[in-house]
C-alpha cells in the first residue's frame, strides 16, 4: 500500500526518464536524417555520372536535362537553376596530357605547357555553386585585375575547353589529390591507358542542421566513370 509521503514519486521519476529520452529521441531523429540526406547525395553523384558518362546522349547544358538532374535531387533541395537550391552537381571531363594529345593541331611538346598534366576538357555546374567547389579544382575563368599574366579558360555554351586551351594553359589543369589515375614515372606506367578520358561526377549538399546534434556540415561525394 502506498503511503502518503511516496503520493507523486512516480511523475517525477517519469520527468527525470524525460530528461533523457527526449534527447535521445531527437539525437536518432537527427543523424537519422542526416544519414538519409548522405545516400541521396550519393545517388545522385551516381546517376548523374552515370548519365554523363554516356556523352552526346545526355547533354546536361541543356535546361531539361538539368531538371532531371533536380528531380533526382529533390530531396536535398537541388535546382536546376545556376546558384539556387541546397546542392550542386559539378560534372567535368579530364584527359592526360600526353604526347600524343600534345602533337595534335600540329603542336609541339615544348610548347605544350600541360604536356604529362591531367586538364578539363569540359566542365558543368548545375544547382548552387556556393554550396561546394570541385575537389578536382577548376578552371579559372576569370582572372584577377590586373591579369599579371593570367590567360582565363574560356568554355563554351557547353563547357567544354578548346584544344589549344587544354595544350597550353596551365589554368586549365586538373587536381588529383591522394590518387592518380595515370603516371609515368621514370618509364613504368600505373594507372589508366594515356588518353583515357574520365568522367567525373561530384554532387554536395547542405546538411541537416539541429544542434548539438548536427551542425549542418556539407555532405559530398564523387563518382568517376
Amino acid at each position: 500500500m502506498r503511503t502518503k509521503n511516496s503520493h507523486g514519486a512516480s511523475s517525477i521519476e517519469f520527468a527525470f526518464i524525460l530528461l533523457v529520452m527526449i534527447p535521445l529521441f531527437l539525437g536518432t531523429v537527427g543523424v537519422g536524417l542526416n544519414m538519409l540526406t548522405s545516400l541521396q547525395t550519393i545517388q545522385l553523384a551516381r546517376d548523374a555520372g552515370h548519365m554523363y558518362a554516356r556523352g552526346a546522349d545526355v547533354d546536361f547544358s541543356l535546361p531539361g536535362n538539368k531538371g532531371i538532374l533536380a528531380a533526382i535531387g529533390s530531396g536535398i533541395g537541388m535546382s536546376a537553376t545556376y546558384g539556387a537550391g541546397n546542392a550542386v552537381v559539378i560534372l567535368s571531363t579530364v584527359i592526360y596530357m600526353d604526347d600524343s594529345l600534345c602533337t595534335l593541331a600540329s603542336m609541339t611538346i615544348p610548347l605544350c605547357t600541360n604536356h604529362n598534366r591531367w586538364v578539363f576538357t569540359q566542365r558543368l555546374v548545375i544547382g548552387n555553386q556556393n554550396v561546394h567547389t570541385s575537389n578536382f579544382g577548376s578552371p579559372v575563368i576569370s582572372c584577377p585585375t590586373p591579369p599579371a599574366g593570367c590567360v582565363p579558360v574560356i568554355l563554351d555554351g557547353s563547357g567544354k575547353v578548346t584544344l589549344n586551351a587544354q595544350q597550353t594553359n596551365p589554368n586549365d589543369r586538373a587536381t588529383f589529390t591522394g590518387i592518380n589515375p595515370f603516371a609515368n614515372t621514370a618509364g613504368v606506367i600505373t594507372g589508366l591507358p594515356s588518353g583515357q578520358v574520365i568522367y567525373v561526377s561530384e554532387a554536395a549538399a547542405q546538411g541537416l542542421t539541429m544542434p548539438p546534434f548536427t551542425n549542418g556540415t556539407g555532405l559530398y561525394s564523387y563518382t568517376m566513370f
